[in-house]
């Protein structure tokens, strides 16, 4: 696999309002843990559709890993151009610093936002320059934008074998319980032992 479509929830399906949420760490290494593989069998992009959450956090999460992984690349394509122009100020700020560190950002269409045709233009851009998905879902938390790109995406694979990945509540939670553990681990450890 190549090129893979990572995106999910939007941050307000989250309850998650401004990016100092504590749950966002925890959502961006539950990316990375499930890049890390991929990119060692040879996945070169990321490809989000930057809407304002996992889409943004998966590519921290990518810059992140380009750290270890140089040749891995990250791309925004959106619905429409200067989708953030209603965003709070904030947010703009941080989606435009993003868009400048990302490898390649675009939009299907060179107009301001339209109508719902924008979306499924997107859409279907994404799934033709994608070999798979990963996507952050909660199949128990009811109806949300995830549904159907899962819909689309799990028709997709039986149709063409497209690779379908999910990183659902319970991995996020495991990462944040590892990091719990690694902050309750004492610092001191190592001097415990080294008197004996």
């Amino acid at each position: 696999m190549k090129n893979l479509l990572v995106t999910g929830y939007r941050a307000h399906e989250l309850g998650i309002y401004n990016n100092k949420h504590e749950g966002i760490p925890y959502i961006r290494q539950a990316i990375a843990a499930r890049l890390i593989p991929l990119i060692e069998e040879g996945l070169e992009w990321v490809i989000t559709p930057g809407q304002y959450g996992v889409d943004l956090w998966a590519c921290e999460a990518v810059l992140e890993l380009k750290e270890t992984y140089p040749q891995l690349k990250c791309s925004i394509i959106t619905a429409f151009s200067n989708q953030e122009e209603q965003w709070k100020e904030e947010k703009q700020t941080y989606y435009r610093e993003l868009i400048r560190k990302v490898d390649f950002y675009g939009s299907v269409s060179k107009e301001g936002y339209q109508g719902v045709w924008q979306f499924r233009a997107r859409d279907e851009l994404l799934f033709r320059k994608s070999d798979g998905i990963l996507l952050v879902y909660d199949e128990e938390a009811g109806e949300a934008s995830p549904k159907f790109i899962k819909e689309r995406a799990l028709k997709k694979q039986m149709e063409e074998g497209y690779v379908y990945l999910q990183i659902g509540p319970e991995d996020i939670q495991a990462v944040a319980e590892d990091q719990q553990v690694w902050e309750d681990y004492p610092s001191d450890y190592s001097s415990d032992y080294s008197s004996e």
